[in-house]
C-alpha cells in the first residue's frame, strides 16, 4: 500500500500497490517514500540461498521488476498468502525457489524431456504427504538443486510443490470425512495440517467450502 520510489545506478522506478521488485544485495540505492507512507512485504535472502544458486551456476546479479501483473508478482502473492495463513515450510520454500528461478541467471535447460527423477519425487510425496517434507529433502532425493526442482516440478505438474501436497492432503481428508465418527480436527492433524484453523483455510481454498459443510454434503444419511 502507498507509493515507493527507488534510485540506483542510472535507474529510477516508481512502485505502487501490487508491484514487485528484486534488487541484488550490496547495490547502493536511494529510497523515496510517498507522502502517505508505504507498506511492504519484504523477502530478504539468506547468504545460504545465494551460495546454493552459485553452486548450480546461477547468479542473482541483476535487478528485476514486475509492475504489470506478470508471473513474478503472482508468485510473490502466493508466497504472501502462505506466510499469512499457516507457514507451511515446504509451500514457502518451493514458492521461494520458483521466485528465484525467475530472477536468477540460471543455465538454459539442456533437456526438454520429462526428467526421470520427477516420478520418483511424485511417488515420495504421494507416500509421505502427511509428513513434514522439506525442499532440501526432496531435492536430495532428486539429485538436483532446490530451485531447479521447484521450477521443473511446476513446468510438468502445472502446479507448485506446496499446492500439490495441499491437494493430496485435502483429497485424503475428503475420503476420511465419509466416516462420521472421526472428528474433523483429528482428520486435519492426521493429514499434516498444523491445527484445525490451518486445515479449514486450506480446505476452503481447494474446495470452496468449509470441512463441516463438505461433511454435511457427503456424509451418509
Amino acid at each position: 500500500a502507498g507509493q515507493y520510489g527507488e534510485r540506483y545506478g542510472r535507474r529510477e522506478t516508481q512502485f505502487g500497490p501490487f508491484t514487485i521488485m528484486f534488487r541484488p544485495a550490496g547495490i547502493p540505492h536511494q529510497d523515496e517514500i510517498g507522502p502517505n507512507g508505504v507498506r511492504f512485504f519484504e523477502i530478504e535472502l539468506r547468504p545460504s540461498w545465494r551460495k546454493r544458486l552459485e553452486e548450480s551456476s546461477g547468479t542473482l546479479d541483476r535487478a528485476q521488476e514486475d509492475c504489470q501483473g506478470g508471473e513474478l508478482l503472482w508468485l510473490g502473492m502466493k508466497l504472501y498468502r502462505e506466510m499469512h495463513s499457516a507457514t507451511d515450510e515446504l509451500a514457502v520454500e518451493s514458492l521461494l525457489g520458483e521466485l528465484l528461478a525467475n530472477v536468477a541467471r540460471m543455465p538454459r535447460e539442456r533437456v526438454q524431456e520429462r526428467p526421470a527423477w520427477l516420478d520418483r519425487i511424485a511417488d515420495k510425496i504421494a507416500a509421505e504427504y502427511a509428513e513434514r517434507l522439506t525442499l532440501d529433502e526432496l531435492s536430495g532425493e532428486a539429485g538436483v538443486h532446490p530451485v531447479h526442482l521447484s521450477r521443473v516440478f511446476r513446468r510438468w505438474k502445472r502446479q507448485g510443490i506446496g499446492e500439490y501436497v495441499h491437494r493430496l492432503r485435502i483429497r485424503a481428508a475428503c475420503e476420511q470425512m465419509l466416516r462420521p465418527e472421526t472428528p474433523i480436527a483429528d482428520i486435519g492433524l492426521a493429514n499434516g495440517f498444523a491445527d484445525q484453523s490451518h486445515f479449514t483455510r486450506s480446505f476452503r481454498r481447494v474446495t470452496g467450502m468449509s470441512p463441516a459443510r463438505f461433511r454435511g454434503m457427503v456424509a451418509p444419511a
